[in-house]
């Protein structure tokens, strides 16, 4: 008996070890992981006020580390009880016009979200891409994790215009997504990152010379018309088991001829937001982080709807579109509730609103529309 017992103790070890030395390898050796920044790239970081200690830092002293049993507790929270925070019908979007966004006017401002915190914009006749992920899942793993929601039509690289810019906020997996830049790097020539993200593009073949990372504040021009400048946000990074902070997470600030655009990123509600406002408001558009908040577990690193609407409030938007939202279930709200809270908040502080169906296409500011598409699903 006594045999047997050790015997199966044995067992139970080799299988741990076994499943421990399969993670690790596999962390280590996934291409969606992504890769470091090394050489010259290394040193730029490294020159940043805002790395201390091999990892970057929020402007305030906020907690982003969970422990592993809360993890655990989160994960499985996840995993019961979907049916309120997924669609259970296929939501109808709008097929992409390729062929109009080419041919619109260069003096207008335009604009098409794809759901989460994917948009293309057209402004001063540069289109700039930002945060595409057009892959099946959120994760870092294709057969579990985070899945889009059921469309009827879904944007992929195929069907995207000529772009100018692909700009990243920060390279979470809904943010920054392995199969969609593979299909974008023939594509693309330019690429503006956070400092530290250009490691994961280089492993995934966009050559360096492509791609252009930023500290909080820089700026750089895509043409002598439109400038764009990487502002700071309250979040972090991670892809992996033993990266979180080693790369930068922030918004983006876009400036053309006549008109200005806000691209926040991820963030939680912080001063940051006015300062922008400061710097570089009004802005004749911004889209605004609504969505996969949890004030208890995450309040600090996400807002709540009527945070986004105050942090829109306070970079001066002149319209106001929530984004985050309609196509992942990554918190424990039901689906519809970012866009419904964001929508009363936003009607009480007077603040004009853009809320299009996933896919349409529309000219800012004169074609804004608030029709309220998803009361029709449940």
């Amino acid at each position: 008996m006594l045999k047997i017992l050790k015997m199966t103790l044995l067992t139970i070890v080799l299988a741990i070890i076994a499943i421990v030395v399969l993670v690790i390898t596999f962390f280590k050796t996934a291409p969606q992981i992504g890769g470091k920044s090394t050489g010259q790239r290394l040193e730029k970081m490294k020159t940043s006020k805002y790395y201390e200690d091999d990892v970057f830092v929020n402007l305030a002293d906020i907690e982003t580390n969970f422990p592993l049993s809360k993890s655990f507790e989160i994960m499985g929270k996840m995993m019961v009880n979907t049916k309120p925070r997924e669609p259970q019908e296929q939501i109808e979007t709008v097929s992409f016009d390729k062929a109009t966004w080419q041919q619109r006017n260069e003096d207008e401002l335009m604009v098409s979200w794809f759901g989460h915190s994917s948009a293309i914009f057209k402004i001063d006749g540069k289109t700039i891409l930002a945060d595409p992920v057009f892959g099946e899942r959120a994760s870092m793993f294709s057969f579990i994790g985070p899945k889009k929601f059921d469309y009827t039509n879904y944007m992929s690289v195929d069907r995207l215009p000529e772009v100018d810019l692909v700009i990243i906020s920060h390279d979470h997996y809904d943010h920054l997504d392995y199969p969609t830049i593979l299909a974008l790097k023939d594509r693309v020539t330019k690429f503006f990152v956070p400092l530290g993200v250009a490691g994961h593009l280089e492993a995934w073949g966009i050559p360096a010379e492509q791609i252009q990372t930023f500290d909080w504040w820089e700026h750089a021009t895509l043409s002598d018309q439109v400038r764009l400048t990487f502002a700071p946000t309250q979040h972090f990074s991670g892809r992996g088991l033993s990266d979180k902070m080693s790369t930068l997470w922030g918004s983006w600030v876009i400036e053309g001829s006549t008109q200005k655009i806000y691209f926040s990123g991820d963030s939680g509600y912080f001063d940051g937001f006015k300062t922008i406002g400061e710097k570089f408001g009004p802005f004749d558009f911004v889209l605004i982080e609504c969505g996969a908040y949890n004030k208890e577990d995450w309040g600090d690193i996400h807002m709540q709807p009527e945070e986004s609407v105050q942090a829109a409030v306070d970079v001066k938007a002149e319209i106001a579109m929530p984004i985050h939202w309609g196509k992942f279930n990554l918190a424990f709200h039901p689906w519809k509730e970012p866009v419904q809270r964001f929508l009363k908040a936003a009607a009480e502080h007077n603040l004009p609103t853009h809320t299009p169906n996933v896919g349409e296409m529309l000219i800012i500011p004169s074609e804004v529309r608030g029709a309220h598409w998803w009361e029709n699903y449940k």
